[in-house]
């Protein structure tokens, strides 16, 4: 990041050190002074959670096995029957069977990037990248076309993400956590909490503080986007943080135990739990992600005993809780990773392991418009490929838009001017909504 001067030489970030900001226990302003640059309007807005599983989980272990395959293709786990007709997942998956009347599974989706890093980018932006431009992700654009309250964040990264601002800006940045909540523990965010015995008094004082500092630099770098935006920075960090509101939507310490057993005692799952108190206090994109998907070797046993078991608590409870609560009506929820697993199993170790393998995977859709308990798509017997058409990534992107409202076909313009479409190719998936 670049040092802003004043014409004497003395760096904006030297008066951040020696406390103006920094004292104030405004920690937010690695967020908001960059992220915030341009005023925060109100509006009306569908939240979303998209979570992400980075690293690839196999499709053929989750929720497209094929128990009649050759025996080094369907491997060890069997199908059980959900509470929809005619819907089978993995047995591993036993909460997730009881509520698949919720949400939506999308099979044989496929496209061609292998890598994991090209992967990520495009699950999370709906566009394939191109190394000649950052496409801004899902939470950008929600911010950008749906800003919320001024007192609570738009978007929100548990405890980070892949998605970023891309040439919309900075100022449609996430909110990163940092790290990820812990059951029966206060959890506090820097920015959203008040620091080293601060009060609201002391706050309040030093609002007049950064009152006086924003017209001293206004006066001496009128030309500065970052200067000018800093008076609008921190109307919006000292809202938040004098908010009662953000500040309990973070505390998830003060939830009801059964609460939050019900999600599980586990970093995801708590992590899901503080995505559904961020959705019901008014953010609207939240993400959540959990990883270590990447199995290319014991992927049986690390699905069954590490992996499984807390994503199938955690998204079966939130899919509950956000139901429950009136939310899940107005809350799109979005479950994916890059890509899914070679169907094949490798020798790399007994029982084995699956490789990398973007022609065929899963995702699962739920809330807002989305209908539930149904399949839309299929692989081939091997679950090699598409059995018919195929859906691409920006096809899920294309209806992950939609579903909030979003025209995926409208255009922005980067810093020279070029019009770039929200997401380049793709179409609205039109059964997710029959």
């Amino acid at each position: 990041m670049a040092l802003h001067t004043t014409c004497d030489g003395v760096k904006r970030r030297d008066f951040l050190k020696v406390g103006v900001l920094g004292t104030t226990g405004l920690g937010l302003s690695s967020y908001l002074r960059l992220a915030s640059a341009g005023a925060v309007q109100t509006g009306q807005a569908t939240s979303a959670i998209f979570v992400n599983l980075p690293g690839g989980p196999s499709h053929m272990d989750t929720f497209d096995l094929k128990p009649n395959a050759p025996e080094e293709y369907r491997g060890l786990f069997n199908p059980i029957q959900t509470n929809v007709e005619g819907i089978e997942i993995s047995e591993h998956l036993p909460k997730l069977a009881t509520c698949a009347d919720k949400y939506t599974i999308l099979r044989g989706v496929s496209h061609t990037l292998g890598a994991h890093r090209l992967g990520q980018e495009y699950i999370n932006t709906g566009t394939r990248p191109l190394a000649s431009l950052e496409y801004p992700g899902y939470g950008a654009v929600v911010t950008k076309e749906r800003p919320g309250s001024i007192d609570m964040p738009g978007f929100v990264a548990i405890p980070n993400t892949r998605q970023k601002a891309g040439f919309l800006g900075v100022k449609y940045a996430p909110l990163n956590t940092g790290e990820t909540p812990k059951k029966g523990r206060p959890f506090t965010v820097r920015g959203i909490a008040l620091a080293n015995g601060l009060t609201i008094t002391d706050v309040e004082k030093r609002q007049g503080l950064l009152k006086d500092l924003d017209t001293t630099f206004s006066s001496i770098e009128k030309d500065n986007q970052l200067l000018d935006g800093l008076d609008k920075f921190s109307r919006q960090a000292y809202s938040m943080i004098t908010s009662k509101k953000a500040r309990e939507a973070f505390d998830i310490g003060k939830e009801p135990a059964a609460r939050s057993e019900t999600y599980g005692e586990s970093p995801f799952g708590q992590s899901c739990l503080l995505a559904t108190r961020l959705v019901e206090s008014g953010v609207r994109f939240v993400t959540v992600s959990t990883g270590g998907w990447d199995t290319h070797r014991d992927n049986f046993p690390k699905l069954k005993d590490k992996l499984l078991p807390p994503f199938d608590q955690a998204v079966a409870a939130m899919l509950g809780d956000l139901e429950q609560r009136g939310l899940l009506e107005r809350t799109a929820v979005f479950v994916t990773g890059e890509f899914g697993r070679t169907p094949k199993i490798n020798n790399k170790t007994t029982p084995g392991g699956r490789d990398h393998y973007p022609r065929c995977m899963t995702m699962l859709m739920a809330g807002g418009g989305v209908k539930g308990g149904q399949v839309i798509g299929a692989s081939d017997d091997k679950a090699t490929g598409p059995a018919n058409e195929a859906i691409s990534p920006s096809d899920a992107a294309a209806s992950f838009y939609h579903n909030l409202g979003i025209d995926h076909t409208k255009e922005y313009h980067t810093k020279t001017g070029r019009p770039v479409m929200i997401v380049r190719d793709g179409a609205v998936i039109d059964k997710l909504f029959a």
